[in-house]
């Protein structure tokens, strides 16, 4: 979806929201007149669901379509189910294919077949292709919308074409050159075109074309859009026949609802795919208590460690003194290991394949974290509570951070290979293991250097 950042002025939010309790809605037409398109979308985002449809009904018609391109699908939705029929259809059918898509699939089945059946028949026929292909594939979020020439066609002829079909699509920068049964030949820019004299070929001008195909995942496809940095790329089916384009805009969209999916995962909480001040208060709790579960019931085994060494630390009531620390510590070791080989895995610079080389190399990075925070604990524990704990503190950090970041390190690429959400998968695992684990290490290192029973 199409949607763009500005930098706001901020205008008198309050004042509207004032004219929309009060029903004066001449004043809140006039409010919202005086908005850039950008501060719209900052104001119905803040809005609840009533007063957003009321904001919404008083802009003027081309601009309440553009206003709607920008709204996240789920603000869509709820916009949709408060407007008449008309107002729905004429909205709709304005958009382009990809992100009619997106607001379908937030809607309820029978609204959003209802919606179908109203489009245009051309319309519906793109719009039927593109929600024909997996839910997580680039197929599903491509624009098949686009302008084509052929290579022994000249510029001038080429042209002509695109400005036949400027009314039809927005994505012109980039033409596509195909063969007369759809397949990819290559690509030329709008500028090579009009720079060329008008007897050129398009053969002469147009240069190699990166595709990729419509059943890629979609995160995968808008990151080789974004790594070649291109302002189009072709998707193809599965016999290299030209069906739609990935426009940067939209791979920029789905590398950020990528990118907040796996920050809200790996913080332990679910995504919540809309804006924060628009979000019930209700589903904000849905998507962060299920975690809070998970962690509260993995708790329990760290309680069934310490109670297993209770009378280790009858003997010695200092050691309780470092639990923090030392779980703290381990935690935060493996969450770092997952967090950076999550970001690889996303990026593609690991794979499954590569998880002995991960565990190695996560290994000695965790030794060399070990040696300094185990070096460091020995000094000042030492200092403090005396050498034989401080060596005691040293050893359990030195044996700590090298299995956390070991066990951090693996755990996405083996979420990855059974199918899992790296993100999800390893930060829970973590936390109850690492936990429970360094307890164990912990105690046994005291027992052994200190002759505890």
């Amino acid at each position: 979806m199409s949607r763009v950042h500005e930098v706001k002025v901020q205008r008198p939010f309050r004042a509207v929201e004032s004219a929309i309790g009060s029903q004066d809605l001449p004043e809140v037409a006039r409010l919202l007149a005086e908005f850039t398109v950008g501060e719209v979308v900052d104001l119905l985002e803040r809005l609840g669901v009533r007063q957003r449809a009321v904001a919404y009904r008083m802009l003027a018609k081309d601009r309440a379509v553009t206003v709607f391109e920008r709204l996240d699908a789920p603000l869509q939705r709820e916009l949709v189910t408060g407007l008449r029929d008309e107002e729905v259809a004429g909205v709709v059918e304005s958009l382009d294919t990809d992100d009619r898509v997106s607001l379908l699939d937030e809607l309820p089945a029978a609204l959003a077949t209802r919606l179908l059946k109203g489009l245009p028949p051309s319309e519906r026929e793109l719009t039927a292709a593109v929600l024909g292909y997996p839910e997580n594939s680039i197929g599903r979020r491509m624009n098949p919308s686009y302008v084509t020439t052929h290579p022994d066609l000249t510029c001038a002829e080429s042209l002509e074409r695109v400005r036949g079909e400027l009314e039809r699509t927005r994505n012109v920068y980039t033409v596509m050159v195909t063969d007369p049964q759809r397949r990819l030949l290559g690509v030329t820019s709008l500028q090579r075109l009009m720079a060329a004299p008008p007897d050129t070929l398009v053969s002469q001008v147009m240069e190699q074309a990166d595709r990729v195909s419509a059943t890629e995942p979609r995160e995968r496809a808008a990151r080789q859009c974004a790594a070649l940095r291109v302002l189009s790329l072709p998707v193809v089916d599965d016999e290299d026949r030209l069906v739609g384009v990935l426009t940067v805009d939209d791979a920029l969209n789905i590398l950020e609802d990528a990118e907040s999916e796996d920050q809200a995962r790996l913080s332990g909480s679910e995504p919540l795919r809309r804006p924060y001040l628009s979000t019930p208060v209700f589903r904000l709790v849905r998507s962060r208590v299920v975690w809070l579960l998970v962690l509260a019931v993995s708790a329990v085994l760290t309680v069934r460690v310490l109670e297993t060494f209770e009378s280790t630390l009858e003997q010695l009531v200092v050691l309780s003194v470092f639990i923090p620390l030392l779980t703290g510590t381990g935690g935060n070791t493996g969450n770092q290991a997952a967090t950076s080989l999550t970001r690889a895995l996303a990026l593609g610079d690991v794979h499954t394949r590569d998880v002995v080389k991960v565990m190695l190399r996560e290994m000695r990075v965790g030794l060399c974290l070990g040696l300094l925070l185990g070096g460091l604990g020995f000094v000042i524990v030492g200092l403090i509570y005396g050498w034989d704990i401080g060596a005691v503190i040293g050893l359990t950090l030195l044996a700590l951070c090298t299995l956390a970041a070991t066990v951090g390190g693996c755990m996405p690429l083996i979420a990855r290979a059974i199918g899992a959400d790296p993100a999800v998968f390893s930060n829970p695992f973590i936390s109850t293991f690492v936990d429970a684990a360094g307890l164990v290490v912990y105690f046994l290192i005291a027992r052994a250097m200190l002759g505890l029973a």
